[in-house]
């Protein structure tokens, strides 16, 4: 068990690096990330838009539950990966163990916090009187799985800091197909609806959980051991801090479902389409979102161990040379996918069911408006993971906040005062146009930094 097994990330071409870490890990991202989209599209055909209106209640705990998962895994594989350019052994060894044990402990705790406040959840993120006892059903079971969902979840950032971007895609990529398989066959065959979705949803997380377990057992820079899973203060004040943007990233998602479906449902209930039509359609919309931002973050924090790693090792070249190509390849990601939501906005709703002419024509809207400035949003985000993995928490916490909270949120509870239900469309956009130059701003500064530390170290 050699940690300077992870010497080639400071040494191998940057371009294959990023290809070999970025692609399973963009694979595992987007595999979780289908998870959703599946239920949807099998719950879409099978059950109708109320069944779909009653997982988007659900899907904020979820998020909650992946926020904190995240916060964990992320930050303990950005603490692991710049240790092992330092070559701290024991450091690692020790992060890893304490994020296993909180993992657990956390779950649990979200678990029955989640179970006891069933209502009082549903209600806040926008359930109503034609979706509440799908949401009930959806809801019961999917909380059950949420352990094995924050453990797999959480582990997959340390496996792929540990070096095996490839297993952690695979158990990911194994719970998905699993999920796939079963989804039609217990809304279809079985005729459990929502609540067979979500049967098929845990079964796969349960397999995905079994598989991590597994690894921690065949790690490769470092080996766990009684004495790593005992909870050291002094450890986790380093791991989570580093993980706190990841953890406020998928927290304001909720925050913002939360207003924006009662936003939704409050306007589109004095439209002609209705309280249940908006809110079911920007659902659909935010999690198609989510699959960009699977290949956005993907990218980003699939380079996380060679930044990390090199920035530990003081290869500051090498990490300046990695946000360019980095952002490069983000601007490429983000022109596609606005492309395609301006193009195919009608085929793209058209997955998860064919609706009224209502309903098609404020999904339309809800694409075009919505994700116009998906360029931008893919800059943004794997910024703030950039800036995560040189272990600047606060830049990056900064970055996530501004956009998703302190300017997203304002905006989803003004723009309907002028412009109704249509108006929290419009916030997303000018969101991202902001932080942009905030952030361009914040780059200039960083990057002159490195670019000091290179002319000093005459590299």
């Amino acid at each position: 068990m050699n940690q300077n097994s992870n010497q080639y990330l400071a040494e191998a071409p940057i371009g294959k690096l990023m290809m070999k870490f970025s692609i399973p890990c963009i694979m595992s991202l987007l595999v979780s990330s289908l998870y959703n989209i599946v239920d949807q599209i099998f719950i879409g055909r099978g059950v109708g838009y109320l069944g779909n209106g009653a997982t988007n209640v659900v899907f904020p705990i979820t998020v909650i539950a992946l926020a904190i998962s995240l916060m964990i895994g992320d930050g303990c594989a950005a603490f692991l990966s710049i240790c092992q350019g330092k070559k701290d052994t024991d450091s690692t060894r020790n992060g890893a163990g304490n994020a296993v044990t909180i993992l657990i402990l956390s779950s649990i705790i979200i678990l029955l916090v989640f179970m006891f406040a069933r209502e009082g959840i549903l209600s806040v993120f926008g359930a109503t009187e034609n979706n509440i006892n799908y949401a009930r059903d959806y809801f019961n079971v999917i909380a059950i799985g949420i352990p094995f969902f924050m453990f797999s979840n959480g582990l997959n950032s340390v496996i792929r800091a540990d070096g095996s971007p490839k297993f952690a895609m695979i158990s990911t990529l194994v719970g998905c197909i699993i999920n796939v398989i079963l989804d039609p066959i217990a809304i279809f065959a079985l005729h459990w609806g929502v609540k067979g979705a979500a049967i098929a949803t845990i079964i796969g997380q349960v397999v995905s959980a079994g598989l991590a377990v597994y690894y921690l057992f065949h790690t490769k820079t470092f080996k766990l051991n009684i004495k790593s899973f005992a909870i050291k203060a002094a450890l986790l004040k380093h791991i989570l801090p580093l993980g706190i943007s990841s953890f406020l990233t998928q927290l304001s998602i909720v925050i913002i479902m939360g207003v924006m479906n009662n936003v939704l449902v409050k306007y589109g209930a004095m439209s002609k389409y209705g309280a249940d039509i908006p809110m079911t359609v920007v659902g659909i919309v935010m999690k198609v979102f989510q699959i960009v931002i699977a290949f956005t973050i993907g990218v980003a924090a699939g380079s996380q161990p060679i930044v990390g790693y090199n920035y530990g090792a003081g290869q500051h070249g090498r990490v300046k040379e990695i946000y360019k190509i980095m952002m490069i390849v983000e601007t490429c990601i983000g022109f596609i996918a606005t492309v395609c939501f301006e193009i195919f906005p009608q085929q793209i709703l058209g997955l998860f069911g064919s609706e009224s002419d209502l309903y098609n024509e404020f999904g339309v809207k809800a694409f075009r408006i919505f994700l116009c400035t998906m360029v931008l949003c893919c800059v943004i985000k794997a910024t703030s993971v950039f800036l995560q993995s040189l272990g600047k928490p606060v830049m990056s916490m900064g970055l996530s906040l501004l956009r998703d909270f302190v300017l997203s949120v304002p905006l989803v509870l003004l723009l309907p005062l002028s412009l109704g239900v249509e108006g929290p469309l419009f916030s997303a956009p000018i969101a991202d146009i902001v932080t942009f130059l905030v952030m361009l701003i914040m780059m200039k500064n960083v990057l002159k930094e490195l670019k000091k530390t290179i002319k000093k170290e005459g590299v």
